[in-house]
């Protein structure tokens, strides 16, 4: 009997995964709460997640020349989610460089995972950049430990500030949720773009970049941690945090 109300509660987990979802879908100045898709990209997949590929059986497959090859987290999607590779109608938010900004979702975040915020700067106009270049990360939401116990950040608004050495220029702002809470299973990328022109920057040269897709991979141990078990530390998945 224990073993059929387990697959039961497994299949009920399962089925909550598949349908929970939430969306970064507005962007603005300080701590408002912005207009849905004013400053943020429409996606296509609507609430949809992008998922990256893993499996406990057959988490990457090795390749000829002695690489290991993810399929989805080779996804160009991971960027700025399905449909997010152009701006479209979306308009361009300015802000001055050591602003504040805020990203809002339809609902709160409520899947475990990390929250992390990357910049890319456009060669050109923010609306006709698909963010092919150069990814810095900004900031990192990672789990809290205390007593043994991990705490996430989960919420329906997420705040910070532009750097203020960046150089001026219209960027590509990302914000990333990794859903990691069915561990064994593929995790989830909930992902959105806002389109940024900074004023006022510095002549800071970001570092470390990274390319997305490229920065993620399916042996990270962020990707793949258990955090149901023996959950003492975390190392969020991508480059280090870039600062002033």
């Amino acid at each position: 009997m224990k073993n059929v109300v387990a697959l039961i509660a497994t299949a009920a987990l399962a089925a909550h995964g598949a349908s929970a979802h939430y969306i970064f879908q507005a962007l603005a100045k300080g701590t408002a709460k912005g207009v849905p898709y004013e400053y943020v990209r429409r996606n296509t997949n609507y609430n949809s997640p992008v998922t990256g590929s893993y499996t406990p059986s057959s988490p990457f497959v090795l390749e000829e020349n002695g690489s290991y090859n993810d399929s989805d987290l080779s996804s160009p999607d991971l960027r700025c989610n399905v449909g997010g590779a152009h701006g479209g109608n979306t308009s361009t938010l300015e802000l001055n460089a050591g602003d504040p900004f805020t990203f809002t979702l339809d609902t709160a975040v409520y899947h475990q995972g990390p929250v992390s915020l990357y910049m890319s700067k456009a060669p050109g106009a923010a609306a006709d950049y698909d963010g092919s270049g150069d990814w810095f990360k900004i900031n990192d939401w990672a789990p809290v430990f205390n007593g043994g116990q991990a705490t996430w950040t989960m919420k329906d608004t997420y705040s910070y500030t532009v750097p203020k050495c960046i150089p001026s220029g219209e960027y590509l702002l990302r914000i990333q949720s990794l859903a990691i809470h069915n561990p064994g299973a593929t995790p989830q990328w909930y992902v959105g773009c806002g389109q940024i022109k900074v004023s006022g920057g510095g002549s800071a040269s970001p570092k470390p970049t990274v390319k997305i897709p490229g920065a993620f991979k399916a042996t990270d141990p962020g990707y793949t941690a258990n955090i149901y078990n023996n959950f003492h530390s975390y190392t969020v998945p991508g480059p280090s945090v870039f600062t002033c």
